[in-house]
C-alpha cells in the first residue's frame, strides 16, 4: 500500500487551475495581515490572560507569551517558506503531501480539522460570555440557561457562528472588508486597554513577578502536564514551571499566523505577499499581547483577576465600569474576527483534503456565483454551531495547542525535507540557517506539548485513531493520487 505517495508541488499548482475548483484571487498583502492580526488578537487578550495569571503564572504571564511568540516564530519562518514556495489552499496539509507522502498529509489534514473547528467553537463560546457582559452593563440579562456559565443551549454563540457562516459563502473579499472594520474596532480598544490600564498600575502587584511553586489539585492525576508524568516531577503551578506550563496554554492566542498560509491560493502575489502577512501579523500581536498582559496583572492582584472576562473586570474593579463597557465593545469585535479566520482556515484545508479526493470530492465544488466552497463552508458551519451550543471553553482549548504544535513539528521537519528532495524550487523566502532553525523549531514545539495535561494527550491520540481509521475506510480507496497511477 503506497500510503506515502507524494503530490509533487507542480500537480498541486495545476489543481488549482481546474474550473470548478477554482478560487477567485483577491486579497492582498495587507488583506492577510489583517487575516492574521484578526484571528491572533482576540481570545488571548480578551480571556486567557486572567486565566493563566491567577491559576498557573502569576504576574510572569507575560513571560508565558514571550516563549509561546518564540515557538510560533520558529514556526512562521518554516510556513513563511512553504506558503511562498506552494501557493496553495490547505496550509500544513499541502505541504506535507508534497514532502513527507499521502498519509502523513492526511494526519495533519485530520489535526487541523481538530484545531480549527474547536477553536472557533471556542472562541464562539468566549465571545458569548463577553456579549452577555456588555448586555449586563446596560440593564438587559440573558437567561442562565442560554447564556450564562453552564447554559443547556448557548444561542449567542450559535448565532455569531451563523452570521459569520453567511458572510464567508459570499465572498473572500466581502470577508476580508468585514474583518478589516472589526480589527480597527479591536486594535483601537486593545491600545486603550494600555494606555488607561497604565495610570492603575501598582507595582506591589508585580510583587512577586514568579510565585512560589505550590502544589495544585489542578495539575495532578490525568490533569498533571506530561512532561511532569514522564519525569516524576511534583505536579505544581507557578515558579518557572509554571510560566512554561502558562506557555502551552496562552499558545492558543497565537494560532492564526498559520491561518493565513491556507488563504495564499486566494493572493495575487502569494509569493511575496504571503510571508509578509505570516511575520507581520505574528510581530504585531507578539508586542500587544505583552503589553496588555503587564498592565492586567499591574492593576489587580493576579489572585483576584477574573478567569472569565479579565480585562473589563479589571477596570470595573478600580472603579472604572464605563470603560469596562468599552472593552467588552472590543472583545466581542475581537473575538468575532478570530471565529471569522478559524471558520476560514477550516473551509481551505477541508476543500484541499476534498480536491484530493481523500474526503467526498463534489463537497468542494466552488460556488459560481460567490467564488466560495459554499457547500463547505455550510457543512463547517453547522458543525461548529452545534460544538460552540454545547461544549464548554476550558475543555477544549488545550485540546486545540496540542494539534497546532503537532502541525507546526510537521512543517519544520517539511521544510527540511523539501529542501532536500526539491533544492530546485524556487523559493521567494527561504528559513535562514536551515537545519538548525527546523529542528529548534520541532523541539521548541515538541516541550511546549510535553507540558500539556495527561488527559489531552490521551483525548488527541483517540481523535488521531478515529482519523486512521476514516483514512483506511475513505480517503486511501478514492485518493486522486490512487486513483490515475503515476501523476
Amino acid at each position: 500500500m503506497d500510503i506515502f505517495r507524494t503530490k509533487s508541488v507542480e500537480q498541486s499548482i495545476r489543481d488549482t487551475e481546474t474550473p470548478e475548483h477554482q478560487l477567485r484571487k483577491r486579497l492582498s498583502a495587507m488583506d492577510l495581515m489583517v487575516f492574521g492580526i484578526g484571528v491572533i488578537v482576540g481570545t488571548g487578550i480578551f480571556v486567557l490572560t486572567g486565566q493563566v495569571a491567577k491559576e498557573v503564572a502569576g504576574p510572569a504571564v507575560a513571560l508565558s507569551f514571550v516563549v509561546a511568540a518564540v515557538v510560533c516564530g520558529l514556526a512562521a519562518l518554516c510556513y513563511a517558506e512553504f506558503a511562498s514556495t506552494i501557493p496553495v489552499a490547505g496550509s500544513a496539509y499541502t505541504f506535507s503531501f508534497a514532502t513527507l507522502g499521502e498519509f502523513p498529509a492526511w494526519v495533519i489534514g485530520w489535526d487541523l480539522i481538530l484545531e480549527l473547528a474547536l477553536a472557533a467553537a471556542v472562541v464562539s463560546v468566549g465571545w458569548s460570555g463577553y456579549f452577555a457582559s456588555m448586555l449586563d452593563s446596560v440593564g438587559i440579562h440573558l437567561p442562565a440557561s442560554i447564556a450564562g456559565d453552564d447554559p443547556v443551549v448557548n444561542v449567542p454563540a450559535v448565532a455569531i457562528v451563523l452570521i459569520l457562516t453567511a458572510i464567508l459563502v459570499a465572498g473572500i473579499k466581502i470577508s476580508s472588508r468585514v474583518n478589516l472594520i472589526l480589527v480597527i474596532t479591536k486594535i483601537t480598544v486593545v491600545l486603550l486597554v494600555i494606555v488607561a490600564g497604565l495610570f492603575f498600575v501598582k507595582a506591589a502587584n508585580y510583587t512577586p513577578f514568579i510565585p512560589d511553586p505550590v502544589a495544585s489539585p489542578r495539575v495532578e492525576g490525568l490533569k498533571a502536564p506530561l512532561i511532569q508524568v514522564l519525569f516524576g516531577v511534583t505536579p505544581v503551578a507557578f515558579g518557572v514551571i509554571g510560566i512554561f506550563s502558562a506557555a502551552a496554554i496562552v499558545f492558543f492566542a497565537f494560532i492564526g499566523f498559520d491561518i493565513v498560509a491556507t488563504a495564499a491560493e486566494e493572493t495575487v502575489r502569494p509569493q511575496r505577499d504571503v510571508p509578509r502577512g505570516i511575520i507581520g501579523s505574528l510581530a504585531v500581536c507578539t508586542i500587544l499581547y505583552v503589553a496588555v498582559s503587564l498592565v492586567v496583572v499591574g492593576m489587580q492582584p493576579y489572585k483576584q483577576l477574573s478567569t472569565s472576562a479579565p480585562l473589563s473586570d479589571a477596570f470595573t474593579a478600580v472603579g472604572h465600569p464605563w470603560l469596562a463597557a468599552i472593552i467588552s465593545v472590543g472583545a466581542i469585535a475581537g473575538l468575532t474576527t478570530v471565529v471569522l479566520v478559524l471558520l476560514l482556515g477550516q473551509t481551505r484545508v477541508l476543500f484541499a483534503m476534498c480536491r484530493d479526493g481523500l474526503l467526498p470530492r463534489r463537497l468542494a465544488v466552488v460556488h459560481p456565483t460567490f467564488g466560495t466552497p459554499a457547500r463547505l463552508t455550510v457543512l463547517i458551519g453547522l458543525v461548529t454551531m452545534a460544538l460552540a451550543g454545547f461544549v464548554s471553553f476550558g475543555e477544549l482549548a488545550e485540546l486545540v495547542n496540542i494539534g497546532t504544535l503537532f502541525a507546526f513539528m510537521v512543517v519544520s521537519v517539511g521544510v527540511i525535507v523539501l529542501r532536500r528532495t526539491r533544492p530546485d524550487l524556487e523559493r521567494a523566502f527561504r528559513v535562514p540557517m536551515v537545519p538548525l532553525l527546523p529542528i529548534l523549531s520541532v523541539l521548541a514545539c515538541l516541550y511546549l506539548m510535553l507540558n500539556l495535561p495527561l488527559e489531552t494527550w490521551l483525548r488527541f491520540v483517540v481523535w488521531m485513531i478515529i482519523g486512521v481509521v476514516v483514512y483506511f475506510a475513505y480517503g486511501y480507496r478514492h485518493s486522486r493520487r490512487g486513483a490515475v497511477p503515476g501523476r
